[in-house]
């Protein structure tokens, strides 16, 4: 034996102390890669795409939806048109018009019902639910086979002993939100 490959048996260890090293570093690299990756990004996923053929469609017209319902919130129609036109002009490279487009929007609000919900231990309603429905013609002038009608609602609940007028205008944001977000879907995400 020579004298390099006895100063190399000796700097090395043993085969099992090798794979302990071996194992340890690897753990070592993958917590830290795992760490890293918890640390420096974030994935998130948003399903706002729409499902559009933009070299044919170009334009969505969104008419004002008037308030036809008993119980009339002066202010709904207006937030509810501008809401959806507002969404459609986020999210899609689509021209939003009042009429005219190659996708139109139309209908009305026919429902601004408030209802007892939950009846507490006394017999009396401990919350209440404000309920939004609006009637949605929606026509595609380039493909009319994914024309349609269609009633939209959607609810917010709130504490009974708490006065509609006090509530109303958050609930309202919420719930026209969650209407308008349906009728995107339905119209151009086709989820």
């Amino acid at each position: 034996m020579d004298y390099k490959t006895t100063a190399l048996k000796e700097h090395r260890p043993a085969a099992p102390d090798r794979i302990k090293i071996g194992l340890h570093n690897l753990f070592v690299i993958g917590l830290c890669s795992v760490f890293c990756v918890l640390c420096s990004c974030s994935i998130s996923y948003k399903f706002n795409g729409a499902n559009i053929n933009y070299q044919t469609t170009h334009s969505i017209s969104v008419a004002d939806f008037p308030n036809n319902a008993a119980l009339v919130n002066p202010n709904l129609s207006n937030n509810l048109s501008e809401t959806i036109r507002d969404l459609y002009s986020r999210q899609t490279r689509l021209q939003v018009l009042r009429k005219g487009g190659d996708l139109e929007l139309e209908g009305e609000i026919i429902g601004y019902d408030i209802t007892q919900g939950a009846i507490s231990t006394e017999s009396y309603a401990s919350e209440s639910k404000l309920t939004i429905r609006v009637n949605v013609h929606f026509t595609n002038n380039i493909n009319p086979e994914e024309s349609f009608d269609r009633v939209y609602s959607a609810s917010q609940t709130f504490d009974a002993s708490r006065m509609l007028t006090d509530v109303q205008d958050e609930l309202c944001v919420i719930i026209v939100e969650e209407i308008a977000e349906s009728i995107y879907n339905d119209t151009v995400a086709k989820w």
